[in-house]
């Protein structure tokens, strides 16, 4: 049976004390992985540990190196991922783990790089992942019902759990054997399912915890969102606050699986964003209250390349605000400010996981949180809760200033290192730089009309999925109507009124091959109603209804059941007869576009076809294939496509596909300013009102070749190509906003190695990207300036030297660094006020 296993049917057989502690041991072979209250040891050594999440098919095999270690360099211990099982089996027993989805190489460049990883098996994801990351085919399986107590479904989950604990066994890959994999997760998010579903729900829970530990990986299991995660597995909080969550078990440590840096975007959605300083709060709130394993959801979110993003009507960037933007480039400052707050909680590691914290009362919304060890190490977070008001609170033999809704962390219990409403790292403005505009196009029309080979007639409208089985986005919808010479409106009356429900998601209606309008529905509510005149003639009229779906769902019970497509009723009223009812006449059904079994997207398939040249293209048209070649620009930088002028489609680069756009679909929303001082949900900080939800779409550098690169678009609506531009993403700008007497970790380190006894001015740090240096200074104050990086501006005391001390510190360098002090820019020019600085310089 093995050593993991005996252990493990202790665990499920025992509740003593005794048997819980020895179930918090799984060893075998080179390391060990155990826990308790306080922590996750590994190899004995008690940690805490700090993971953020990086989505392997998110980004390409040539970015991960360069992600995982600005991942590190931002201390993280550990990365946490899913794994995606429709991408790794499209197609029943047929597995596929090359390229994007090279699990294996991804893992084993983390463990290159000296981290940690925390396998998120599941396999359902969530994620806004098409069908939660379950394969298509899954939902055809008889008899099959998702995520309860159904045995096809157990059955075919188990299999693949088993393929990818196997496969990672075999590249010895477990922490135990030597390898980066310390945790692993089972199923994802299920406690609120288990509540709707009852007992059957209860039921599939207490078998995928059995399953899970029964496979043997030798480290320990988790189960996020599920209070009542069976022993030994470890249950786990989710949401963009988690210091109130405690595990279900006394002898299990408190951890944080995905701590929420933003939020997804929507088509038609303003953009979330979330305050660093809100962030960084919520963290040290979680590690004063015990906390000992957290990781950002997301720390590089990616993009949703192809149409791999679910929902519906999730956008193909899934940024998510992360640390690391969709480009892989630092976001600053939430990078840098979570760095430090990083390093900072380092300092106070032999402290916290040594006991229990005595909290004690500062005030009315203020308090401290100190830990102490048996070898006398101490640290102490000082919290003010109050989202309007300083707080000045008396600790220990001194006084500290505490701002807004923030937490002061003090490593030895008496000097600040780190506020987490003062930001010490740089800001950066970033910027998108046109560098190729002007392509010349080439376009194909895609027919509206099919009768052929590929067409099949029924009576009565069909559910898209269940035609399409998600091969694609369309699905042609095509009936005639039949009018005659006397109806009325022929001679002046109103046009008749065509009226369609479909289950969603998009809709656009041809009349005799002509648009005659568009419908669609939103992440709230997918399902539309199409209902407007339509112009019709005497005799025969086709009535064709592309119906598009934007991503699956995925989530919620029995999501493997919610529809698509054009359901109806559909109907024409206005007639002479009144209302004719369409929905069970004849329809016939094509799957798909014809550019599409063309393969128009591809460097084969493109030369399928022949295409209207240069100045014949036409703007504007709907259904419209366009084509271009051009070479790869100079340069390193990331680069994008500016789809601005363009309204809903697909794009293929060299016949890989950047995903869907969908420029026409505008941003509404409440896009007022936001106070990071408070509580913060998706709705609070938002950004793009009354413009596209995405604009900009990314194009991994290594899908390009040199030169005679084939870039595709497929315009649904109708659009303006000649202005698409290929753009490269680099730093515009980068600010330094720090007070005079802001706590530094570099004071801190100075301190502690007894060089010196009191507290340092802190120092302005800035930097631009390799290859670029500082050309100008666009605003520097020392004083009371007012406003943040981008719009800084100046208040009523100001040095009037500040601009030449950075005129001469920084232009034409790629970094530098400025003390905070008064001397430096000619004398305190407001003595008795606290100071701060605050400066922008141009990178180029």
């Amino acid at each position: 049976m093995g050593l993991v296993n005996i252990i493990m049917t202790m665990c499920n057989s025992f509740f003593l004390v005794g048997v819980v502690l020895l179930c918090s041991w799984i060893s075998r072979g080179n390391g060990s992985v155990s826990y308790d209250s306080k922590a996750i040891s590994v190899n004995g050594q008690k940690r805490i540990l700090i993971s953020g999440s990086i989505h392997y098919p998110r980004s390409t095999p040539e970015m991960w190196p360069d992600l995982i270690n600005k991942a590190k360099e931002g201390g993280l211990d550990v990365i946490q991922t899913y794994v995606f099982w429709n991408g790794h089996e499209p197609e029943p027993g047929k597995y596929y783990f090359e390229e994007r989805y090279d699990l294996v190489k991804f893992i084993k460049l983390v463990q290159k790089a000296g981290l940690y990883v925390n396998l998120r098996i599941g396999p359902y994801a969530c994620a806004e992942w098409n069908f939660g990351g379950f394969p298509v085919w899954l939902k055809y399986v008889p008899g099959i019902s998702f995520r309860t107590n159904n045995e096809p479904f157990k059955a075919a989950m188990q299999k693949f759990t088993t393929k990818i604990v196997n496969m990672m066994k075999a590249e010895r890959l477990y922490e135990t054997q030597g390898g980066p994999i310390i945790l692993s997760q089972i199923e994802n998010e299920y406690g609120p399912m288990e509540y709707e579903l009852g007992a059957p729900g209860k039921a599939y829970t207490e078998w995928a915890a059995k399953m899970a530990v029964d496979l043997g990986t030798g480290v320990p299991w988790i189960m996020c969102k599920q209070d009542d995660a069976p022993d030994p597995i470890i249950n786990t909080c989710n949401g963009f606050y988690c210091d109130y969550f405690s595990p279900n078990k006394a002898y299990k440590p408190k951890m944080w699986t995905e701590a929420w840096t933003g939020w997804f975007t929507e088509f038609g959605g303003p953009v979330p964003y979330r305050p660093a300083e809100d962030l960084a709060f919520s963290v040290a709130k979680f590690i004063q209250k015990g906390g000992s394993f957290i990781n950002y959801y997301m720390y590089h979110g990616g993009t949703n390349f192809g149409r791999t993003a679910g929902g519906p009507f999730i956008a193909t960037s899934y940024d998510y605000d992360a640390p690391l933007d969709e480009y892989g480039l630092l976001r600053q400052p939430k990078w840098g400010h979570l760095k430090d707050l990083h390093r900072a909680i380092k300092l106070c590691e032999p402290a916290l996981v040594s006991g229990d914290p005595v909290v004690t009362p500062l005030g009315n919304y203020q308090e401290a949180h100190v830990f102490k060890s048996r070898a006398g190490a101490c640290a102490a977070f000082l919290a003010n809760y109050n989202q309007r008001s300083f707080a000045k609170v008396s600790f220990g033999s001194m006084h500290y200033n505490l701002p807004p809704w923030s937490i002061s962390i003090l490593p030895d219990c008496k000097n600040t290192v780190y506020n987490t409403a003062r930001i010490g790292a740089q800001s950066a403005q970033m910027k998108m730089t046109p560098v190729r505009k002007g392509f010349s196009w080439q376009s194909y029309n895609e027919e509206t009309t099919s009768y052929g080979d590929d067409t099949f007639t029924v009576a009565g409208l069909l559910e898209q999925v269940n035609t399409t089985r998600d091969h694609t986005d369309y699905l042609w919808y095509t009936t005639d109507v039949k009018i005659g010479p006397w109806e009325g409106f022929l001679r002046g009356g109103n046009m008749p009124v065509l009226t369609v429900l479909s289950a969603g998601h998009a809709l656009h209606v041809f009349i005799n091959g002509q648009l005659s309008g568009t419908a669609y529905g939103s992440l709230e509510n997918p399902r539309l109603t199409f209902k407007q005149g339509v112009n019709l003639r005497i005799g025969v009229n086709k009535i064709s209804l592309l119906s598009i779906a934007v991503g699956l769902p995925n989530i919620g019970p029995h999501f493997e059941t919610w529809n698509a497509g054009v359901l109806g009723p559909v109907s024409l009223s206005g007639l002479n007869e009144g209302k004719r009812d369409l929905t069970w006449q004849k329809w016939s059904y094509k799957v798909g576009l014809k550019g599409e079994s063309l393969s128009l997207h591809s460097l084969s398939g493109s030369s399928s076809v022949e295409w209207v040249e240069g100045s014949y293209v036409t703007e504007r048209q709907p259904l419209t294939w366009y084509k271009t070649v051009f070479n790869a620009p100079n340069g390193d930088e990331p680069l994008a496509l500016d789809m601005n002028t363009m309204s809903k489609g697909q794009v293929w680069i060299n016949g890989q596909s950047i995903g869907r756009y969908w420029n026409q679909y505008k941003a509404t929303g409440n896009c007022d300013a936001c106070n990071y001082a408070g509580w913060f949900n998706e709705k609070k900080c938002l950004k793009n009102c009354g413009e596209a939800s995405q604009r900009w779409y990314h194009i991994p550098r290594s899908w390009l070749y040199p030169t005679g690169n084939l870039l595709v678009v497929f315009e649904e609506w109708g659009g303006n190509p000649y202005d698409i531009t290929l753009v490269k993403r680099e730093v515009a700008s980068v600010c330094s906003d720090i007070y005079e007497w802001q706590p530094t970790l570099v004071n801190w380190q100075l301190q502690s190695s007894g060089k010196v006894t009191k507290p340092l001015r802190p120092k302005a740090h800035l930097s631009c990207d390799s290859g670029q240096k500082i050309s100008s200074i666009k605003f520097a104050s020392f004083g009371t300036p007012e406003g943040a990086c981008g719009n800084f501006r100046q208040g009523s005391c100001h040095a009037f030297h500040s601009y030449d001390v950075f005129e001469r510190y920084c232009v034409g360098q790629q970094s530098c660094t400025v003390p905070v002090t008064p001397e430096i820019f000619g004398g305190d020019p407001c003595p008795n006020v606290m100071k701060k600085l605050s400066v922008e310089v141009v990178c180029s």
